[in-house]
C-alpha cells in the first residue's frame, strides 16, 4: 500500500487535517513552483518568451493523463462553473427537453442550466435524495422515466456534501441509450478514482486543481469530447484562433478557430505561476496513481468508520460512498459550535448540508485518524454536557 506522503507537505504533527474536499495543503514542491513563478514575474525581462506556452502544455498534458484523455481535448479554464458555462453555450438543448441534476449537488453543475432554462424552453429536473442513499439507482430511474426527452445530465460523480458515489459506469451507458449527453463535475473524483474518458465517453468532464489534485486556486480543466469541439468559445481569444500572432503583419491573418479543445482556453491563460504549480501537483498525483491513492484513503476512512462508529456516529453504507470521503449525519442536528470545538482540538473537517464531511488524503496517516476520532468523541461529550 502507498505509504503516507506527509513528509512532502508542511503539516505540524499536532494537526489532523482531514479536509481535502474543501482545499488541500500545497506540497512543498508545489509551493516551490509558485515561488519560482513569482520570482520570474518580478523580472519579466529575464523570462523566456516561450516559457508560458511550455507551462500551459505541461499542465494540460498532466491533467489529461489523470482522466485518460489526449491533451488536445482539454481546455485550461479558471473554475468548474466556467466550464459548465462553456458547455451551456456550445451544447444546444431543444425546447421541451429536460436536464437532470441531483438534489443538493454543488451549485457549479446546476446554476448554468437553471439560468438558461426560461429563455431556451427546457426544464431542469432535480433527482431527489434517495432514502436508501443509492444515488446511482435513483439516477437510473430518472433517466428511464417516460415523458419529455432527456438532453443532458449535469452531475458530480461524487456528491460534494457527503461523498455519496454515483457509478458513472452505469449512468453513462444509460444516458447514451436515451440519446442524452453527460457532463461530469469531477471535482471530487479526478485523480482519486478511475474516470477514464475513453471508457465513459462523457461529453464534458471538468475539475479544478485546488482540492484533491494538490494545486492552486483559479486553475481548472475541461475535457470536451471531439463531437463538441466545433462550438463557439465562451471568450474570444487570439490563441483560440488559428492565426493571430503579434509578431506578424498582418497579425490577424486567420480568424478561423483552433481545431481542438484549445479554442476553449480561458483568457489570460498564460498564468505561468499558477499553471506551473498545477502541473507539479497533477504530476505528483499521477506518480502515485489513482488506484494506490484510493486504496490508502479507503484504509483511512475505514479506520475512521470504525472509530467514529464506536463513538456513536451515524455513518453511510461503505458501498454507497466514495473511498476517500466519510460523512457523519446528526439526526438531531449538529451541536452548536461543534466545528469550532473540533478546530480548537486541531482536528479539521467541514460542515456540509447538516453533516460533517471528513476527507483524508495521502498526507494523512493512522495517527491523524486516531487523533481526529478522539477529538470528535470529546467534543460530542462536551456538547452533550453543555446541552
Amino acid at each position: 500500500m502507498l505509504a503516507s506522503q506527509r513528509h512532502l507537505f508542511d503539516i505540524p504533527r499536532d494537526v489532523a487535517y482531514l479536509n481535502a474536499a474543501s482545499w488541500s495543503p500545497l506540497p512543498l514542491a508545489v509551493q516551490a513552483a509558485g515561488r519560482m513563478g513569482v520570482e520570474r514575474k518580478a523580472h519579466p525581462w529575464d523570462v523566456d518568451p516561450t516559457l508560458s506556452g511550455r507551462v500551459i502544455e505541461r499542465a494540460r498534458k498532466a491533467a489529461a493523463d489523470l482522466i485518460g484523455a489526449a491533451a488536445e481535448d482539454l481546455a485550461v479554464i479558471p473554475s468548474v462553473s466556467y466550464g459548465v458555462a462553456i458547455a451551456g453555450k456550445i451544447f444546444n438543448l431543444p425546447a421541451g427537453s429536460r436536464v437532470l441534476v441531483f438534489e443538493d449537488d454543488h451549485s457549479s453543475p446546476v446554476l448554468e442550466w437553471l439560468t438558461r432554462a426560461p429563455a431556451q424552453g427546457f426544464t431542469v429536473e432535480t433527482v431527489k435524495r434517495p432514502a436508501d442513499g443509492d444515488w446511482t439507482a435513483a439516477m437510473e430511474e430518472a433517466i428511464a422515466k417516460p415523458g419529455a426527452p432527456l438532453s443532458i445530465a449535469s452531475v458530480s460523480n461524487v456528491h460534494w456534501s457527503d461523498g455519496a458515489l454515483l457509478d458513472m459506469d452505469r449512468i453513462a451507458p444509460a444516458l447514451r441509450a436515451k440519446g442524452a449527453a453527460l457532463l461530469i463535475d469531477a471535482t471530487h473524483g479526478a485523480g482519486m478514482m478511475d474516470l477514464d474518458v475513453k471508457r465513459l465517453d462523457p461529453d464534458f468532464l471538468i475539475f479544478p486543481t485546488y482540492k484533491w489534485v494538490l494545486g492552486p486556486y483559479g486553475r481548472a480543466f475541461i475535457y470536451v469530447a471531439k463531437r463538441h469541439q466545433d462550438g463557439v468559445p465562451l471568450e474570444q481569444t487570439a490563441f483560440g484562433r488559428k492565426g493571430v500572432q503579434t509578431e506578424r503583419v498582418p497579425y490577424m491573418y486567420d480568424l478561423s478557430y483552433a481545431s481542438t479543445a484549445r479554442r476553449f482556453d480561458m483568457g489570460e491563460r498564460d498564468h505561468f505561476v499558477g499553471l506551473e504549480m498545477a502541473a507539479v501537483g497533477l504530476e505528483l498525483m499521477a506518480s502515485w496513481g489513482h488506484t494506490a491513492i484510493s486504496e490508502r484513503c479507503a484504509m483511512l476512512t475505514k479506520r475512521l468508520e470504525e472509530g467514529l462508529g464506536n463513538a456513536g456516529a451515524v455513518l453511510p453504507k461503505r458501498a454507497l460512498r466514495a473511498p476517500h470521503i466519510l460523512s457523519v449525519s446528526f439526526p438531531e442536528g449538529m451541536p452548536a459550535g461543534f466545528i469550532e470545538a473540533l478546530s480548537a482540538e486541531r482536528a479539521f473537517a467541514a460542515p456540509r448540508v447538516g453533516r460533517l464531511r471528513i476527507s483524508p488524503h495521502v498526507y494523512n496517516d493512522e495517527e491523524d485518524v486516531d487523533r481526529f476520532v478522539s477529538a470528535y468523541a470529546r467534543c460530542l461529550r462536551d456538547a452533550a454536557v453543555a446541552a
